[in-house]
């Protein structure tokens, strides 16, 4: 067991964020965490992950060296405000949500106090032996400190320079992929399902390597991440459209994912999956806002 000085504040601890934190805990390193206004199962994970609970945001910012945001896209900018009214003096804020480079810069310039971390994780929680890397761009000094603080986790470390703005365009050129061509598999796969043919589109797919089209079990899987994936699928137009490319092709796969809206976290079988896409589209029913 590791032990450090620095104390690290998590907000908040959702599958990842509570992964992380407890990679932090395994090497015997203080994270405090604010239970107020969040739900059960994020109570859970900070219990099983055993983060220590402070009473308040203030009181965590007061004594965290180092604060790891790790929210919904949507959140990010509203929690930072909320840091802000607090004051963040000195103090090494890591912005690791999935967000659009100019967002995470407007951030920063709500933290002018704050030694400022551009970060992003890319791979699966860190559990069971998934080791998840985190990319980050910064001040030298403190990338170093995080690096010293990750570096007996399974969390890896990889230094993108100074520049704010790196570490989330990477992680939003990478997310774009790899989420819309999911949804792409599950839409194509509902084509072929819908006209007898799924077996076949699967020996198909089979015939070539790496292709998402033979995971059709990865569906409700997307589905159920829908929720999350959706607002990075809008963040991820803002870049395109921010680099001068097209971006819709990212905004029809934050659209699709808005069928997927009411399953968040739920256990559906493939072709439960399937049926929501056929049958949840957000512009015709009540309560269900499509993307802009």
């Amino acid at each position: 067991m590791i032990t450090t000085d620095v104390t690290v504040g998590i907000l908040h601890p959702g599958s990842m964020g509570a992964a992380v934190a407890g990679q932090l805990r395994r090497t015997g390193v203080r994270v405090l965490w604010v239970p107020d206004r969040r739900s059960p199962a994020t109570v859970t994970r900070a219990e099983t992950a055993e983060l220590e609970a402070s009473t308040s945001l203030g009181g965590l910012l007061e004594l965290s060296d180092v604060v790891i945001a790790l929210c919904p896209p949507a959140a990010s900018e509203e929690l930072a405000h909320e840091v802000a009214g607090h004051g963040l003096a000195g103090k090494i804020y890591v912005e690791a949500n999935a967000i659009s480079p100019a967002r995470v810069r407007r951030i920063a310039e709500m933290l002018p106090e704050s030694v400022f971390v551009d970060a992003a994780v890319v791979g699966s929680p860190p559990v069971g032996g998934k080791r998840p890397r985190l990319y980050v761009s910064g001040p030298s000094l403190a990338l170093d400190q995080l690096n010293r603080l990750f570096a007996a986790t399974d969390v890896r470390i990889h230094l993108l320079g100074e520049d704010v703005g790196k570490a989330s365009a990477l992680k939003l050129s990478y997310t774009s992929y790899q989420k819309a061509s999911r949804v792409l598999a599950a839409v194509a796969y509902g084509a072929a399902e819908a006209n007898g043919v799924a077996d076949d589109l699967l020996d198909i797919a089979s015939q070539r390597s790496g292709s998402y089209l033979t995971e059709p079990d990865y569906i409700p899987k997307t589905a159920a991440r829908a929720w999350r994936w959706g607002p990075e699928m809008e963040e991820a137009a803002e870049l395109l459209a921010d680099a001068g490319l097209p971006d819709d092709l990212m905004r029809a796969t934050a659209s699709v994912l808005a069928r997927w809206s009411g399953t968040r976290d739920t256990n559906l079988s493939t072709p439960e999956a399937i049926e929501q896409l056929r049958h949840n589209n957000p512009d015709l029913q009540p309560g269900l806002t499509p993307p802009q």
